[in-house]
């Protein structure tokens, strides 16, 4: 029996083929100029195994998180930095540290990992360290971000409820607009509406008209 041996590959006419489960080549290119402009060149190979380590997201969110992390990332460009800058209905730190809550009268409808932030701000806070708190939560944040991330969790808005009744209206309404809330949820975290006597008066006689 003849033996066969692997013929020689022509680089300059050989074809990229990728299997249908593997990731495109244009977001392993992207990754390949990305990491180049971050200051930190890596391999196709390298590339391509981030690329695939991203799969599961949407190909666009991860175009958008490779432009950011161009802009913001030096240095080495790793899944953590660009999972950091996926738009994936969460917040950015910015964002979620203008949502914080400055009191327990304020109501606030946030992310599992704004609340675990919090925590980790909460100290700081306590003392008046503003600069600190910020610090902590950031780091806190980012970190928590990512995880889910990495465990594909999606995106979950919950509220917590201030004391300030009047105000607390506003902010779930605004929830629903967002659609971070259903309406059925915050009508129930809503107190009755009270309807004025003459109002119910109105109200009985057009049932009592109705029964005739």
């Amino acid at each position: 029996m003849k033996s066969r041996y692997p013929q020689p590959v022509n680089s300059d006419t050989f074809e990229f083929r990728m299997r249908d489960d593997s990731p495109s080549r244009a977001i392993v290119e992207s990754i390949v100029v990305s990491s180049e402009i971050c200051g930190h060149p890596l391999s196709f190979a390298a590339a391509k195994m981030l690329a695939a380590d991203l799969g599961d997201f949407d190909e666009a969110a991860v175009r958008a998180a490779l432009a950011r992390c161009r802009m913001e990332v030096h240095g080495l460009l790793k899944l953590t930095d660009i999972l950091a800058h996926i738009d994936d209905g969460r917040p950015t730190a910015e964002e979620a540290w203008a949502l914080m809550p400055q009191s327990e009268q304020t109501t606030v409808v946030w992310t599992d990992e704004m609340a675990q932030a919090s925590g980790a701000a909460a100290r700081y806070l306590d003392e008046g360290d503003m600069v600190a708190a910020r610090a902590a939560f950031d780091e806190a944040y980012v970190k928590a971000v990512v995880a889910a991330r990495i465990r594909r969790d999606p995106v979950r808005w919950t509220p917590s409820l201030g004391s300030d009744v009047r105000k607390r209206e506003s902010v779930l309404h605004d929830a629903v607009r967002k659609g971070r809330l259903s309406a059925a949820h915050v009508q129930n975290l809503l107190p009755p509406v009270e309807i004025p006597p003459v109002a119910e008066e109105a109200i009985s006689l057009l049932n009592i008209r109705s029964l005739h």
